[in-house]
């Protein structure tokens, strides 16, 4: 089983919804784990009778809401061998959960962040608790960013076990995709049709990256599918 990290404080949840999506029409079993302080999955992903920790299912994805550790899922499913997923998505904005799912050994992390004051400084401090080196790639949501912003990003995380990709993957904040987002939320359904082709194309990117570049195709097929409501 892949395990992807999205660690940071700004709201990851329907982004990873959505990446989970395109990989589940892509046939790929796929479990989402909500580790969060807040743990925005609890409200926004539709459950019958929710307990401190659940599985639940949504649009063919698996999510799990409340758990502290890879082993504390097992134990739920009453299994000791590996989970049955192909891919776990992990998004976590605690230090102790990074080590709780053995982040340092994911098959990818990524740190997520826009530049308002409480994303970036609760972010970072974040960073600072981590005790093993790790890769990661960041992923920053901003109408723009500026190289001193990013500058500064990589200022505040001097010092500390972080090793950046050369790679940032941009994503515009932008009020139709926030509408669009808000509205699926509303229904409590994943729809693609309205999303700017920016936000979608990142989806897609990240998506390649997780799958190591092997289905460029498949993925936009997938994309298709989705905002045709198939």
């Amino acid at each position: 089983m892949k395990r992807i990290g999205f660690i940071g404080a700004y709201d990851k949840t329907d982004m990873l919804l959505n990446i989970a999506k395109i990989l589940t029409v892509m046939k790929y079993k796929v479990l989402v784990v909500d580790s969060t302080i807040n743990q925005k999955a609890k409200y926004v992903v539709p459950s019958i009778n929710p307990t401190i920790s659940y599985i639940t299912s949504f649009e063919d994805i698996d999510v799990a809401v409340g758990f502290d550790s890879i082993d504390d899922i097992k134990h739920y499913m009453g299994i000791t061998t590996d989970l049955p997923y192909d891919i776990a998505l992990v998004d976590t904005d605690v230090p102790n959960k990074i080590q709780g799912f053995n982040l340092d050994m994911a098959d990818k992390n990524y740190f997520v962040t826009s530049f308002d004051i409480y994303s970036l400084r609760k972010g970072i401090e974040i960073l600072s608790r981590i005790e093993v080196p790790i890769n990661l790639t960041k992923i920053l949501f901003a109408k723009e960013v500026l190289k001193e912003e990013d500058d500064y990003l990589n200022f505040l995380a001097v010092g500390y076990k972080i090793v950046w990709d050369n790679e940032k993957i941009y994503f515009p904040i932008e009020n139709g995709d926030l509408s669009v987002i808000s509205e699926n939320q509303r229904v409590q359904k994943i729809k693609f049709k309205k999303l700017s082709i920016q936000y979608k194309d990142n989806l897609s990117y990240i998506t390649q990256q997780i799958l190591n570049h092997d289905n460029d195709s498949k993925v936009r097929k997938a994309i298709k599918i989705i905002e045709r409501g198939v």
